[in-house]
């Protein structure tokens, strides 16, 4: 069997997205829009996997929606704030929930506006974010919104793969297909 050239082993590596140990490769970051469905838990446990096994990194998206209290200034401001907080408490539990299981301190992002359109602007202005992975819904809903949207509309916008697994599978099946 042939020897395989420093190089050549870099080039392999940047392939697969791991990381040598000299770190010249960017290692791979799984974007996790973090919602209140079921089915978030499925998605954050198998990102935190991939980036353990790929020498990756986890990173978590929380939108703010705007409400419908817009009128009332004061009220959406201080509402805005009350959502903020919440936000930023959430995001605190999941990394101390996943950091240990992916190997690093998930990359965080809190941002205003509708969900999927913050979702793309950020893929758009991140050239970091590699692999945008969703968790599909269980019920008879469908697999949810985000998914159909991006499946029926934005699917040609997106410049990243986008991983869907089943919201179904227990903790042993995901460790075992991530």
């Amino acid at each position: 069997m042939a020897r395989k050239s420093a190089i050549q082993k870099r080039m392999i590596l940047a392939e697969s997205g791991v990381r040598p140990m000299d770190g010249t490769t960017k290692p791979r970051v799984f974007l996790v829009v973090v919602d209140e469905s079921e089915e978030l838990q499925t998605a954050l446990h198998y990102a935190a996997r991939r980036a353990a096994h790929t020498g990756g990194r986890v990173a978590l998206l929380y939108v703010i929606e705007p409400s419908e209290l817009q009128h009332w200034v004061a009220i959406e401001n201080l509402a805005r704030e009350e959502r903020r907080e919440e936000a930023e408490q959430l995001l605190q539990r999941l990394c101390e929930e996943i950091a240990p299981i992916a190997g690093a301190m998930p990359i965080v992002y809190i941002r205003e506006g509708r969900r999927r359109d913050e979702l793309l602007s950020l893929i758009a202005e991140e050239p970091g974010i590699s692999i945008l992975v969703l968790a599909a819904g269980t019920g008879p809903e469908g697999p949810g919104p985000l998914i159909s949207y991006l499946a029926s509309q934005a699917a040609a916008r997106l410049r990243i793969p986008v991983t869907i697994v089943p919201g179904g599978l227990t903790l042993e099946q995901l460790d075992a297909v991530s």
